[in-house]
């Protein structure tokens, strides 16, 4: 039973691995990747379960901050041309 959910999220994985090669835009692309590591954050999860290892979900969980926090910065990336480094010059008052 867990052995073909675990087979199901890493076909699920492949699948948004080919999305994320194929992507027709850049958007797509993105959203491939952030899927690809939300399924890894579920086989995290599945393989602590089989193997009864509670802590994987821990680091499940740490895994899911890092995606999230990884798009996030990508998007901005993409949309500004930086990270927010640099400061930009404020309008002037009238």
């Amino acid at each position: 039973m867990f052995a073909a959910a675990t087979a199901g999220v890493i076909v699920s994985m492949a699948l948004a691995l080919t999305r994320a090669i194929l992507g027709p835009t850049v958007y797509d692309r993105i959203l491939a990747v952030n899927i690809f590591g939300t399924k890894t954050v579920l086989l995290i999860a599945v393989l602590g379960f089989l193997t009864e290892r509670p802590e994987f979900l821990d680091l499940a969980l740490v895994y899911a901050l890092i995606n999230f926090i990884g798009t996030i910065a990508v998007l901005k990336f993409i949309e500004f041309g930086d990270l927010g480094l640099t400061r930009r010059p404020e309008p002037e008052a009238d």
